[in-house]
């Protein structure tokens, strides 16, 4: 048996391929299967990849279903206890497979362990050290933009960016896997709130170094496409995964914080995508909500230390 498989979904991206798989292949100490899951590219990927990387196991999807269901169907398929997802616009160091692993099993209740990604333009940069999630309703990336040097430690975060992170494959299976509908962004977000309810928790291992390009699906930081999903999947996170009296005791943050977010984005000439992705997240908390975490009181404890987080997390945003 493996003791790994890396899933990488693709969409488009024949110009990160060669770095990505490269590097991929180069992973010293483990036993690995590379999945790479295309998204119905058009770009020449799929025929790229069985002439010059026949090693990898291609999926392909007749059209581009988003993120989410292209990790799906590569977790699905993947036969070993652990799975490394990986965005298309990476170059891994020869030890980033090995290092997730053995940070993975050092605790079983370590759901996943997300690695060090750096700017791939100025790699003494981070580009993701873990995410937090604050009680304003922000999902926001730690150490983004600055020295990676600073990053150096080992710990707890509220969620491991599935850009370049490790998972057990049981306990993704356990809950579900990827919510396909988000299609994409704070997918990741969802699926670590929603082990963290069940008693899990997430670590960043800066051993495991990558290297991301970033944007290159969606084009820009900041665009329509990317706006109006991450609101929309922002609104239906939050009643996905908070109880009801949880929603209400963080109403005037979240409000504020949605509020503040529109002004935001009316200055980027964003704002009405903004309200539109607001509008898509109530509809989706229409159409899927029988895929809200059912309440249990075994499970107030962890409601609780979540909580505290959320708040806690609020210092992120002004440090």
């Amino acid at each position: 048996m493996t003791d790994v498989t890396i899933v990488i979904p693709n969409y488009n991206g024949i110009a990160f391929l060669d770095a990505c798989l490269n590097s991929v292949f180069q992973q010293t100490d483990v036993l690995m299967e590379v999945i790479v899951v295309d998204n119905g590219s058009s770009d020449g990927s799929q025929d790229y990849i069985r002439k010059c990387f026949p090693e990898c196991r291609l999926i392909c999807l007749r059209q581009n279903y988003g993120f989410c269901r292209a990790v799906n169907e590569g977790i699905k398929r993947a036969k070993s206890p652990y799975i490394i997802l990986l965005n298309n616009d990476t170059e891994v160091c020869p030890d980033f497979a090995r290092q997730l692993l053995l940070a993975i099993r050092e605790d079983d209740r370590r759901f996943s362990c997300a690695a060090k990604m750096l700017k791939y333009h100025a790699r003494d940069l981070v580009d993701n050290a873990g995410d937090y999630y604050c009680a304003l309703g922000y999902g926001v990336t730690r150490g983004k933009g600055r020295p990676a040097g600073k990053y150096q430690k080992g710990c707890r975060i509220f969620s491991s960016c599935a850009g370049a992170a490790i998972y057990r494959k049981d306990l993704v299976d356990k809950l579900g896997g990827f919510d396909e509908a988000h299609f994409a962004y704070l997918e990741d977000m969802d699926l670590s709130y929603r082990a963290k309810i069940y008693g899990y928790y997430h670590w960043y291992v800066p051993e495991a170094e990558v290297y991301h390009v970033g944007s290159a699906t969606s084009g820009s930081r900041y665009n329509r496409f990317k706006v109006l999903h991450s609101a929309g999947n922002n609104v239906y996170l939050i009643y996905k995964n908070m109880p009801f009296l949880q929603m209400l005791l963080n109403a005037p943050l979240l409000l504020t914080g949605f509020f503040i977010k529109y002004l935001f984005f009316v200055r980027k000439g964003l704002g009405r995508d903004y309200l539109e992705g607001l509008r898509r997240g109530i509809a989706l908390c229409r159409a899927y909500s029988q895929k809200k975490v059912p309440f249990h009181m075994g499970h107030v404890p962890a409601y609780v230390r979540i909580q505290l987080e959320l708040w806690k997390n609020l210092r992120v945003l002004v440090s």
